[in-house]
């Protein structure tokens, strides 16, 4: 056999297999009415906090459900085929009702077929906001350097209104400006 004639899997084949299966047991044993023939499968890399995603193609009307390597590589099978549940309750809004959300029809289904609202994080962050004011407790974590994470002086807290700054989480350098941010990526170099 030569080298083009290899037919070995690789861990994308083997994810979308296994969620596959699971998609045929959880319509089978929740009789979820989901047309698998208008499911298609994908696994990015590129996902840092979501495990996985629902797209819908209203033109195709195709259901895209999008898994990330990552998560499936950190969590416990359990743990990722409740995320499989997850998409696939948002495939079946998207195939009978053409739009998907997670109100109180998604919360429905998903407690009937055991699937979480939302999932564990796998992956650290890179940049945690903190709100400055002394009396509010308000943080986000990111995973890229968003606006703002570059221009914090730019936004205020997501729950007071207040000013924040930005800690680099792997460094522990913080700012409150852009010419803060662009410090702090100077100071840590190749390390950022």
């Amino acid at each position: 056999m030569s080298d083009s004639d290899d037919t070995s899997l690789t861990i994308d084949d083997e994810i979308v297999a296994r969620a596959r299966i699971h998609t045929r047991e959880v319509i089978d044993d929740h009789d979820l009415e989901i047309d698998r023939e208008a499911l298609e499968w994908t696994v990015t890399t590129r996902a840092r906090r979501r495990a996985g995603a629902c797209r819908w193609d209203a033109d195709r009307e195709v259901a895209t459900i999008v898994l990330t390597r990552q998560a499936y590589e950190r969590y416990e099978w359990t743990a990722f085929a409740g995320v499989i549940r997850h998409e696939l309750v948002h495939a079946w809004e998207f195939q009978r009702f053409g739009e998907s959300g997670h109100g109180p029809r998604f919360r429905k289904r998903a407690a009937a077929i055991d699937a979480p609202r939302h999932c564990q994080a796998f992956a650290a962050p890179r940049y945690v906001l903190r709100c400055l004011e002394a009396d509010c407790e308000w943080q986000a974590k990111r995973y890229r350097a968003s606006k703002p994470v570059k221009a914090p002086d730019q936004y205020r807290c997501g729950c007071c209104g207040g000013r924040y700054e930005v800690e680099h989480a792997s460094s522990g350098r913080r700012w409150t400006t852009a010419s803060g941010f662009g410090g702090a990526k100077a100071a840590v170099g190749d390390a950022w």
